[in-house]
């Protein structure tokens, strides 16, 4: 069932039964956009949906591709969505105070989640606190320190100051690892709980290795090849990852690299860079295929909160070579699993690249271990991290409110 909140409120009511939730889950990034946003959100909700939870999903309408979802207890909403500069494809919500508080007193969740920090989660944040609703968030994308990166690091302070404002706004905010708790924790960030970032390990697979696509890259079998997938964008740090390919071409002068991704950086990488292979943006089994087909991954990124193309990488058996932060220092042992380097070290970065051109049969073994290492983050046991706390933000809500707003429609459960 699908509705907007653009013009009328169209709602279904789906009966809760035993001990399943109401869940209002707002975002303001989802498939067919193609992010580590979307993606994760897209699982959250599926592994929800089929925990028999009834979602009330509520997102940004975007351009004609959407499809409805199926299932008795989902049901879609669509506001306005605004292009996000520099990202077109890329839609942001409008607010929505008002017609969130109208289909929320008539269908009262019980509890509403924001996954983004845009002005369409905001406004539901206020239409929360007018209802009285308990709220958690999730702190997805460290826009404080992209800032940097596109000339205007002055707005660090203030952005960091509105991130702050909007998440302790919650119950609670879900971040992906306890480093980055930590950092927001100083920050003056308040209920702050670790919900890992799962991995599709049935997609991301050694087995979708394909010789074909080695060679429309001029790999051949023996050739090493150097693999990221990402934004083609400032913040991703990618000058650090020409510079370790230069490295390793000095070493093994038919190395190839692939930059599997779109963004504004791309037509410029391409005039300036014309032996780097760019596959653009690739999905599904496609995405698949390309990280199992390389030999070596490189995250030269300095901007994650958590980065799943880590985790992708890893299930896809590739050995990694990534910064001491993020989704890397979670799941990567160095010399075991993958290889970290200290963070901003962009130098041993370099070198830890070219050093492992050669050194095939110690890649091959690093590479086994990352996909025993992957096979232990499937999906099922982030659900049920999210799960409870979502249980827990309603529990301890409970006591702090006396009755419910007029017009709200009573709990049958």
């Amino acid at each position: 069932m699908t509705s907007s909140i653009d013009q009328d409120i169209v709602v279904d009511h789906y009966p809760a039964t035993g001990r399943s939730m109401r869940i209002a889950y707002v975002t303001e990034t989802y498939p067919p956009e193609v992010n580590g946003v979307a993606m994760s959100t897209a699982r959250l909700v599926a592994g929800l949906h089929d925990r028999h939870h009834d979602i009330q999903l509520i997102r940004p309408r975007q351009d004609g591709s959407d499809a409805a979802q199926a299932g008795p207890r989902l049901h879609e909403v669509f506001v306005r969505g605004w292009p996000i500069p520099r990202y077109p494809h890329l839609r942001m919500g409008a607010p929505s105070k008002r017609a969130l508080i109208r289909l929320w007193s008539v269908q009262r969740p019980d509890v509403v989640h924001v996954a983004t920090e845009g002005p369409l989660c905001w406004s539901a944040l206020q239409a929360a606190a007018h209802l009285k609703l308990p709220t958690s968030s999730d702190f997805r994308t460290n826009f404080h320190a992209y800032s940097k990166h596109y000339g205007v690091g002055w707005l660090y302070r203030p952005i960091m100051a509105y991130l702050r404002k909007f998440h302790n706004r919650t119950q609670c905010t879900m971040v992906p690892t306890e480093g980055l708790r930590r950092e927001l924790q100083v920050c003056g960030f308040d209920r702050l709980s670790v919900v890992a970032r799962g991995v599709d390990t049935d997609k991301f697979d050694p087995a979708h290795r394909s010789d074909l696509l080695r060679q429309e890259w001029g790999a051949g079998p023996e050739d090493v090849v150097l693999l990221v997938v990402g934004r083609v964008a400032a913040e991703k740090n990618l000058q650090v990852l020409l510079d370790a390919f230069d490295q390793l071409r000095r070493v093994e002068s038919r190395a190839r690299l692939v930059i599997v991704g779109d963004g504004p950086m791309r037509a410029a990488l391409q005039a300036s860079a014309p032996h780097v292979h760019f596959a653009g943006q690739r999905v599904g089994l496609e995405l698949a295929t390309h990280y199992a087909s390389a030999d070596l991954f490189a995250f030269p990124s300095l901007t994650e909160t958590f980065g799943n193309v880590t985790a992708e990488a890893m299930a896809s058996g590739l050995p990694v070579v990534a910064f001491d932060y993020a989704a890397a220092a979670l799941l990567i042992r160095t010399g075991d699993n993958g290889f970290l380097v200290p963070f901003g070290d962009a130098a041993a970065f370099v070198r830890v690249v070219g050093e492992l051109a050669r050194a095939v049969e110690r890649r091959r073994a690093v590479g086994r271990q990352a996909r025993l290492t992957a096979t232990a983050y499937g999906w099922d046991a982030v659900v049920t991290k999210f799960e409870a706390v979502l249980r827990a933000v309603i529990q301890d809500h409970a006591p702090a409110v006396r009755g419910v707003p007029a017009g709200a429609t009573p709990r049958s459960h």
